[in-house]
């Protein structure tokens, strides 16, 4: 697994940094030119808008702290970020 930090770390609820989506997608051509198997995992600054964007571009991990947290059901946000 690689892990993409896409925040700064250490402080939740922070703003999804829009450069690290394109560091995905440059690992994700890499990944898949070196035929490598392996997911690569984002974390920080996931919600349910800016989930698609790092599943676009090739994560197939998210860690989503805040926003499950934050969410007044638990289960329907998870869900949605399955999506």
């Amino acid at each position: 697994m690689c892990l993409v930090m896409t925040v700064e770390p250490g402080k939740g609820g922070q703003t999804l940094l829009k450069d690290m989506v394109q560091k995905i997608s440059k690992l994700k051509e890499y990944i898949t030119k070196e035929n490598i198997e392996i997911d690569i995992e984002a974390d920080g600054g996931i919600n349910l808008k800016t989930a698609p964007e790092v599943k676009k571009a090739g994560a197939n991990i998210l860690v989503a702290g805040t926003a499950i947290l934050m969410a007044n059901n638990y289960k329907t946000i998870i869900d949605e970020l399955k999506k």
